[in-house]
C-alpha cells in the first residue's frame, strides 16, 4: 500500500525536489541567497498567486477550469480602494469581498451543470464581465489610506536568519492548511476527487453532481477573492488593470504539480514560479520575458514527466 501511495505522489515529490533544487542553485550562484530572508520574500511576494491557485486546484481537481480569476482579483482590489475612499474599513470591504466572491462562484458552478455549458465558456464570460466592472468602478488607481491598512502590513513573524513572514505570507499559510483539510478530510472534497475521477460514476455512487460543482466554484470564487483582498493590502492600492493574466499563473502553479491534485503540491508549484523570479531578478542582466520562457520550459517539462510516470508506474492524475 505504502508503495503505491509513493508511486501516486511522485510528482508532487519531483515538485518538491525541482523547488529544492532551483533554491540550491540560486544558493550556489549568488551570495544570500540560501536564507530565510528570500524564502520569507518569496513567500510574500507570491502569496496572492498561490492563495488563487489553491481555489483553482479545487477545480482543476473535478477537471474544469476557472478563467476569472485575474479579473476578480482585479475587481476585488479597485472596490476595497474606493469603499476606502468613501470611508469604509478594509476589514468591513474584506468580508463583503469574501462573500461576493463566494457568491460569484457558486453562480458559475450553477451555469456550468445547469445549462451544460463548458467550464471555459462561462469562466471566459466572467473573465470579461468582472474586467469590464472594474472600469466601471473606476479608471484610475486608487489607494487605501486606512490605517487597518498599515495595521495588516506590521503584522509579521520574525524567522531564524534575519527572515520574516509578512501578513500576507501568513493569510497564505492559513489558507492553504484550511484547504488542505477541505480536501482530504471532508465529504466535499471526496466528492471533488469522485467527480474529477469519473463524473458519471460519481453520480452512480450518490455524488450531488450539481451542488458539488457549485461549491467548487464558490470556493474558487472565495479563494480568488481572497487573493484580490492580499494583493490590494499588499500593494495598498487597487487598479482596474491589477491581476491581468494572473490567471494563468494560478493555473500553472496548480499544474506544476504533476496533475495528482495535493492542494500542499500548489504551494510549491507557485514558489517555483516565483523562485524563478528572484533569480532572474538577483541575476540583474536577464529581462522579465525569461520568467515566462523558463515557467513555460518547466511546465512543458513536469507534463511530459507526469505522461512518463503515467505509463511507467500507472499512476493516475
Amino acid at each position: 500500500m505504502s508503495a503505491l501511495i509513493n508511486k501516486k505522489y511522485l510528482p508532487f515529490f519531483a515538485t518538491v525536489f525541482v523547488f529544492v533544487a532551483i533554491f540550491l542553485i540560486g544558493g550556489g550562484m549568488y551570495n544570500n541567497f540560501l536564507s530565510t530572508r528570500v524564502l520569507g520574500n518569496i513567500l510574500a511576494d507570491n502569496s496572492f498567486i498561490i492563495i488563487a491557485a489553491i481555489g483553482a486546484t479545487f477545480v482543476i481537481l473535478s477537471g474544469g477550469i476557472d478563467l476569472s480569476i485575474g479579473s476578480m482579483i482585479g475587481f476585488v482590489g479597485v472596490c476595497m480602494a474606493v469603499l476606502d475612499s468613501m470611508g469604509f474599513d478594509p476589514l468591513t470591504t474584506t468580508i463583503l469581498m469574501l462573500i461576493f466572491g463566494f457568491t460569484f462562484g457558486a453562480f458559475q458552478g450553477w451555469v456550468i451543470d445547469a445549462l451544460d455549458i463548458q467550464p471555459f465558456i462561462i469562466t471566459l464570460a466572467g473573465l470579461f464581465l468582472l474586467r469590464g466592472m472594474c472600469f466601471m468602478v473606476t479608471i484610475n488607481s486608487v489607494p487605501i489610506t486606512h490605517e487597518w491598512a498599515d495595521f495588516y502590513s506590521d503584522i509579521r513573524i520574525d524567522l531564524p536568519g534575519k527572515g520574516r513572514l509578512r501578513s500576507s505570507a501568513i493569510v497564505m499559510l492559513i489558507s492553504l492548511a484550511a484547504a488542505i483539510f477541505i480536501a482530504h478530510f471532508t465529504r466535499f472534497g471526496s466528492n471533488v476527487y469522485a467527480i474529477g475521477g469519473d463524473k458519471e460514476s460519481a453520480r452512480l455512487m450518490g455524488v450531488n453532481i450539481r451542488k458539488t460543482t457549485v461549491l467548487i466554484y464558490a470556493t474558487a470564487g472565495f479563494y480568488s477573492a481572497l487573493a484580490g483582498v492580499v494583493y490590494a493590502l499588499y500593494t495598498k492600492s487597487g487598479y482596474p488593470l491589477a491581476g491581468s493574466t494572473l490567471e494563468l499563473s494560478a493555473i500553472a502553479a496548480v499544474v506544476l504539480t504533476g496533475g495528482v491534485g495535493t492542494v500542499a503540491g500548489t504551494l510549491f508549484g507557485g514558489m517555483i514560479l516565483g523562485l524563478i523570479s528572484t533569480l532572474i531578478i538577483f541575476n540583474g542582466s536577464l529581462n522579465s520575458a525569461w520568467i515566462l520562457i523558463s515557467s513555460g520550459v518547466l511546465l512543458f517539462v513536469f507534463i511530459v514527466m507526469h505522461r512518463f510516470l503515467v505509463g511507467t508506474f500507472g499512476i493516475k492524475g
